[in-house]
């Protein structure tokens, strides 16, 4: 039988499950560059700035629990850039690797034109591999690659532009 999650539109009550999926990943210094945790205070003008027809940001739940997040940010303020969304997933500890990327991944594509979103990117650290294979998956192809442009624990890090049009 297979799983069925719900998807919905995030309100202000559902910050702090976000937040503590996002710090959940601190540790594992491959999915984000903050090396120590978030508060739930200093995301709130993060989360203000998402919109359910513009840049949202979506939980997913299975029943009551928020297991996973998706967002789509501005990739630059200037109007221009407008059709260019960069999209951050972050997925609770005992969900991952259990399809909820692909589940995400389709419904943002899926919803691109409503969004009048033409391009998704996304930024990734060239040594965690699972993100990458995901979003290849999708037909994202490297777009920009910044070598040595983080320093975690005391190692260089490279980061990958990865790019898909809609």
């Amino acid at each position: 039988m297979q799983q069925s999650y719900q998807i919905v539109h995030s309100v202000r009550e559902d910050l702090e499950a976000i937040v503590g999926i996002y710090n959940s990943t601190v540790s594992l210094r491959n999915v984000t560059a903050d090396i120590v945790p978030v508060t739930t205070e200093s995301r709130l003008t993060w989360f203000n700035e998402h919109s359910e027809d513009h840049r949202p940001l979506w939980v997913m739940k299975d029943g009551e629990e928020i297991i996973a997040w998706l967002s789509f940010s501005d990739f630059n303020k200037r109007a221009a850039y407008n059709i260019t969304a960069e999209i951050s997933i972050y997925i609770s500890d005992k969900y991952r690797s259990k399809g909820i990327g692909s589940i995400f991944l389709r419904k943002a594509i899926e919803e691109c034109p409503r969004l009048n979103i033409r391009n998704i990117v996304a930024l990734v650290f060239g040594h965690n591999e699972p993100s990458l294979a995901l979003l290849r998956k999708f037909d994202f192809v490297q777009w920009g690659f910044l070598p040595g442009v983080t320093i975690m624990d005391g190692i260089e890090r490279d980061v990958v532009y990865m790019g898909r049009k809609v």
